[in-house]
């Protein structure tokens, strides 16, 4: 069992940065193919930014390239989400999520794992 707690969410204004950590407790995470999604309120949960299990690749929505490095380190177990030039419309509960897979993946129904959330909120 894989259990991935998030953190680094927290307020800040548009144009500033955050890091998001995604952390296993349990299993090594170096087997497992990993993502970052996000849910606003009323809309449904969208793919972030994947990478792959060795970290040699990754993949990011359009919303997000360039602004947005996802990066992991196997050693501790943590996968990162760095968030720079933010926006309001990056406001929403950002989601990591896990899978036993050799490629990168985009698609959330396709991840067995999910971290509870950690919220981030962009003001204008």
């Amino acid at each position: 069992q894989v259990q991935l707690v998030e953190s680094g969410g927290g307020l800040v204004q548009a144009g500033d940065s955050l890091r998001l950590s995604c952390a296993s407790s349990g299993r090594t995470l170096s087997s497992y193919a990993m993502g970052w999604f996000r849910q606003a309120p009323g809309k449904e949960r969208e793919f972030v930014a994947a990478i792959s299990r060795s970290g040699g690749n990754t993949f990011y929505a359009d919303s997000v390239q360039g602004r947005f490095t996802i990066s992991r380190d196997n050693a501790k177990n943590t996968v990162y989400l760095q968030m720079n030039s933010l926006k309001p419309e990056d406001t929403a509960v950002y989601y990591c999520a896990a899978k036993i897979a050799l490629v990168v993946l985009t698609s959330a129904r396709l991840y067995d794992y999910w971290g509870q959330g950690t919220q981030v909120t962009v003001s204008s």
